[in-house]
């Protein structure tokens, strides 16, 4: 029998399993199933690659019955909303016409998650049924492009953010598509460190990880409709204009106007400055070019109409909180990670006494013939 090394047991002992985190996943009808599944595979790799089940997760919906996806396809919840299940976060899974999907029922349940101090979250158009609910006043949120203008209009409290999503205390938004995977990965390298995320975004080949700094790529007119032609004509041609610039006067002059009607255009519809938002457009292409080009910072400085580096590193500072150095090297910090009703006609769910067993269990045991099972090394 061989002996146990000395101190052995005590250390094993005092060495804590990460939390697991229980996220519940709550269908709207007709959600988008992408949206879904992108919030989710993250999560299933994290436990895969860790060896742990770091995170467990539920889809919800009224009473468990089933819910179609905006493809057609049916799914049944894992739950009822109304069981008891100790939830950290709650994440609405929207899509097609989340304006008519909630019911009070809907919106009553999400009241009672924020009042148990729940993280709450939404993808695609979710965050629309978190704004029904009036839980979005005075944070930041994420919708899919489309929904952006109708979202300031119905809800002009919430600060609406044409970022993939945003991450704001204990609200977590994303718009559609694969950006909740960006959204998720985030949260992950918040709560477990980067090496993880970056194994995940390898496991996905997913080329790079999104932050809270990219935007969705937004056609202008639909943030402002159709009703401002000549401030649409203005922006195509600053678009079209970024490394040789031209100045607000000839601006002006093209579209008919006056420059001080230009700048009051633009201070009421876009609440910038013409040059502010100029600058903006400039030093978002310049970090397209950082990011997926191979152009030193001089060429990319000078490709987006600045006449020196040290004035170009400035305005990138100021504007994205880095160095242009820095976002090539991918050295960027992740901030702290915020803490984390039936009608009366119809018949209550049935609650089951017995302990539910998460998918995520499930996927993790059969996870462990994976040549990746545990990959991870977990500081």
């Amino acid at each position: 029998m061989s002996a146990t090394p000395k101190g052995a047991s005590a250390l094993a002992s005092t060495v804590k399993k990460p939390k697991t985190v229980t996220i519940g996943f709550l269908l709207m009808n007709n959600f988008t199933l992408i949206s879904l599944a992108s919030a989710i595979e993250p999560l299933r790799m994290a436990n895969q690659l860790s060896g742990e089940e770091l995170y467990q997760w539920f889809t919800l919906s009224p009473r468990g019955v089933q819910v179609q996806a905006s493809d057609g396809l049916t799914v049944t919840p894992d739950a009822a909303m109304e069981e008891q299940l100790k939830l950290d976060i709650v994440i609405v899974c929207g899509g097609y016409a989340a304006q008519h999907s909630a019911t009070k029922e809907h919106l009553s349940w999400l009241q009672q998650q924020a009042k148990q101090h729940r993280t709450l979250g939404a993808i695609c158009t979710g965050t629309w049924v978190l704004a029904q609910a009036g839980l979005l006043d005075h944070y930041e949120a994420s919708i899919h492009w489309e929904c952006i203008a109708s979202l300031k209009e119905a809800f002009p409290k919430i600060d609406i953010s044409s970022k993939l999503f945003s991450m704001d205390r204990e609200r977590m938004t994303s718009s559609g598509g694969t950006a909740p995977l960006d959204m998720m990965l985030n949260l992950i390298a918040r709560e477990h460190g980067k090496q993880l995320s970056a194994g995940i975004s390898d496991m996905f080949i997913y080329d790079r990880v999104r932050n809270e700094q990219d935007q969705q790529r937004v056609p202008l007119k639909h943030v402002l409709g159709s009703t401002q032609p000549k401030l649409l004509e203005i922006v195509a041609l600053m678009e079209s204009n970024l490394e040789e610039l031209l100045t607000l006067d000839e601006l002006a002059n093209y579209a008919n106007l006056s420059r001080r009607q230009l700048e009051r255009l633009f201070q009421k519809y876009l609440n910038c400055s013409p040059s502010r938002y100029y600058l903006k457009l400039r030093l978002v292409r310049a970090r397209q070019l950082l990011k997926q080009s191979s152009l030193s910072i001089i060429e990319v400085a000078s490709a987006c109409g600045f006449a020196s580096t040290p004035h170009f590193s400035k305005c990138y500072r100021e504007y994205f909180g880095l160095p242009p150095r820095e976002e090539r090297q991918g050295l960027s910090d992740f901030r702290p990670v915020p803490p984390l009703t039936h009608n009366a006609g119809d018949q209550p769910p049935v609650i089951s006494s017995e302990p539910r067993v998460s998918c995520a269990m499930k996927a993790l045991a059969q996870a462990r013939d994976e040549p990746t099972f545990a990959s991870i090394i977990l500081h």
